[in-house]
């Protein structure tokens, strides 16, 4: 729809006629010029001048062409198929062509009428439609969040969730925050039947160990239908291919709906990559065995890292550092006292000083231990901190002042920090974590300080060092000149419910104190030692030149051999000035591998190991949860429908007065005088007036 509109008043238009009519009358009205031409002339001469005169003073009242477009948005149909395991674990191919052919029927027809969209999720949202089902785990809370995150300002119709309502990874999906504002449908597939069955349902176990010690796995046993029956549960080492048993007890299930759980301590004695096979024997008429074993991995280490927290006096610092010093598997921190330390420090791979120095003793003998053994030390100063015996034990921070009195100060992340990358989540935490306090006085670095935090004094950005790392005579050391981190650590947890930021921070120190140089040129690193079945496996390398620079420019080799002696052969890409190489998803197993360089006057290599352990969430829940799919569908007003309600769900979306396309107006302006056809226009009708007054004698 197209409208013409004004800057002046409706009533001018007569102005500009009258005006196109005075100047044609002028110009032409008794004009003794034409008087041997045709009659008609005069009357067509008078009609062309007031027509442009017109439409002239027409644009002078700048009118607006304005047109009106109208579109229909259809409603948006998510369809959401669940492609896990379990899914399809007791189909029939014929059973799994009939519910594809029925699922491409459903939405071919709701895309009659609705703007269909399609997703398949499983361990990751994907937004395409994967018969495959052949995810290794089911995260139902991830495909609302997608949801909600893409349409939840579009005209969402619906959104149906065709699953069996087993999920294994994520929160609840009935209690997520997704605030969809459309109802969820839901198709139950999978079999509700409560089959005769034993299973191994969970195992907790931990991840490492070190060697010599002992280590724990509990173990949850579940039984359905099956009272009465005894059957053994086993634990055994795999090595090389072969079973070594370690447990051996008997199971005795008394009720239908049985659970146990039982704990077993075994011990580390063997370094590496350990793989056990935890196993419960099957039983007459069982319905699926697949459920009975379940294979772990623990990555058992040859030494662990001891941390001595060592303190002028109690102070909930030591607490929140002990707490996040022992997230790391490889810390054993112990805490003490000054006046009470009886120890000996040469057993200690790490020590923290908290407040000493202090006021009363300047510790020579215990300083000089330290630097005689070559210990790395973490200082924190405070107001107990004797300043002067504390500027004398390191030379990263120097502060002039009494140390009786204090200030507030927020910390500032330093710009030019290179020792090691600072976590982006842990750069959006500083600025807003709360102050903590230092010793009044002046404060500077030493010429072989890395500065990674500085002070910040109310709005006031200064040069103080806060945090400073750095190496004194090769050894390791860092001062954080301040107290108060446990306020840190407690507003990470009021702000995300988990520590992991503040614990990150104080883990980057610890591994930058701790971490022993390591001088080969060549090195070879992976994210873990142990990867699932279906995560990539990712090599990174670097390789130094004499000057130890970085360089990628030869060649690098790798060779990956299982436990039966294949060998697989990969070549690094370089990127950046390192190596990259995705060796893809390998079989469940345990691996070597070997790479090499050649750098045309020497042949670097490196060797290593690492598992890929089975990924069976989806083996061990076979009873479909529809119920769950049921609570889901009530929270967002659907309803949960079987494969038989497929037909009835585009009534019931019918049916619904809210599912209806939206219609939205765009409104465009644009100024007449800009047409070109107004210019063409008026160039044609002052023309021919030129061309008839010429043909007939007059100018």
């Amino acid at each position: 729809m197209e409208g013409i509109s004004f800057a002046y008043p409706a009533w001018y238009l007569g102005l500009c006629l009258l005006a196109g009519l005075i100047y044609a009358l002028v110009l032409y009205y008794r004009n003794d010029s034409f008087r041997d031409a045709p009659s008609w002339l005069s009357g067509v001469l008078s009609i062309l001048r007031f027509l442009a005169v017109s439409v002239l003073a027409f644009l002078l009242l700048s009118p607006i062409l304005r047109s009106t477009q109208t579109q229909s948005q259809k409603p948006v149909i998510v369809f959401a198929q669940d492609g896990s395991e379990s899914v399809a674990a007791g189909w029939s191919p014929e059973d799994s062509t009939n519910y594809v052919n029925a699922v491409k029927n459903l939405t071919g027809q709701l895309a009659e009428n609705y703007e269909v969209v399609n997703y398949t999720f499983g361990q990751e949202v994907r937004d395409t439609l994967d018969f495959s089902f052949t995810d290794k785990r089911t995260n139902l809370a991830n495909l609302l969040g997608e949801v909600y995150d893409v349409y939840s300002n579009q005209n969402l119709g619906a959104v149906i969730i065709s699953s069996d309502g087993i999920y294994n990874e994520g929160a609840n999906p009935v209690y997520t925050d997704a605030k969809l504002n459309a109802p969820v449908y839901t198709l139950g597939l999978g079999d509700t039947t409560r089959r005769k069955d034993v299973l191994v349902k969970r195992v907790f176990h931990n991840k490492i160990a070190y060697l010599g010690d002992k280590f724990s796995i509990q173990v949850d046993i579940g039984a359905q239908n099956a009272a009465g029956t005894t059957t053994p549960l086993r634990i055994a080492r795999i090595e090389n291919g072969q079973r070594r048993e370690l447990v051996n007890e008997s199971v005795n299930i008394d009720r239908n709906d049985y659970f146990s759980t039982r704990e077993f301590i075994l011990d580390a004695d063997r370094a590496g990559v350990n793989r056990y096979r935890i196993s419960i024997g099957t039983i007459a008429g069982e319905a699926s065995t697949i459920n009975n074993t379940r294979d772990i991995y623990v990555d058992v280490l040859e030494a662990r890292q001891k941390v001595l927290i060592l303190a002028h006096a109690p102070h909930p610092d030591i607490s929140a550092l002990k707490q996040s010093i022992n997230e790391g598997q490889n810390n054993e921190v112990t805490v003490a006292y000054r006046n009470t330390f009886d120890g000996n420090i040469r057993d200690y791979d790490l020590v923290v000083l908290h407040q000493l120095p202090n006021r009363n003793e300047s510790l020579n003998d215990l300083l000089a231990q330290l630097k005689t053994n070559n210990i790395p030390v973490w200082f924190f100063a405070g107001d107990q901190s004797g300043l002067q015996a504390f500027n004398s034990a390191q030379q990263l921070i120097n502060i002039s002042g009494n140390g009786r009195n204090t200030n507030e100060v927020e910390p500032k992340l330093a710009n030019n920090f290179t020792l090691f990358k600072v976590d982006e989540e842990v750069r959006a935490l500083l600025p807003v974590l709360p102050p903590v306090v230092t010793p009044f006085g002046e404060f500077s670095s030493g010429s072989n300080a890395s500065v990674l935090l500085y002070q910040e004094i109310g709005r006031i950005s200064t040069e103080y060092p806060l945090l400073s790392l750095g190496e004194e005579d090769g050894r390791r050391m860092a001062v954080f000149a301040g107290t108060g981190i446990w306020k840190w650590r407690l507003f990470d947890y009021l702000d995300k419910k988990n520590h992991n930021r503040f614990n990150e921070l104080v883990s980057q120190v610890i591994q930058y104190l701790s971490v022993k140089d390591d001088k080969r040129r060549f090195r070879v690193s992976l994210a873990t030692n142990i990867f699932d079945e279906n995560e990539p496996i990712i090599f990174d390398a670097e390789l130094y030149n004499d000057n130890y620079e970085l360089i990628n420019e030869p060649s690098a080799q790798l060779v990956i051999t299982d436990s039966e002696g294949r060998e697989y052969n990969y070549t690094f890409n370089p990127t950046g000035r390192a190596y990259r190489l995705n060796a893809g998803i390998l079989p469940v197993g345990n691996y070597r591998f070997s790479a090499n360089v050649n750098t045309g006057t020497e042949s670097l290599n490196y060797n290593g190991q690492f598992s890929v352990q089975a990924v069976q969430l989806e083996r061990y829940e076979l009873t479909a949860d529809h119920d769950l799919l049921r609570l889901l569908s009530e929270r967002y007003g659907g309803e949960l429908l079987d494969m038989a309600g497929f037909n009835a769900l585009q009534q019931a979306l019918a049916e619904r007065g809210t599912v209806k396309p939206v219609l939205y107006e765009t409104t465009t302006t644009r100024s007449l005088i800009n047409l070109k056809g107004i210019f063409f226009a008026i160039l044609f009708l002052l023309s021919l007036e030129w061309f008839l007054r010429r043909y007939y004698g007059s100018y």
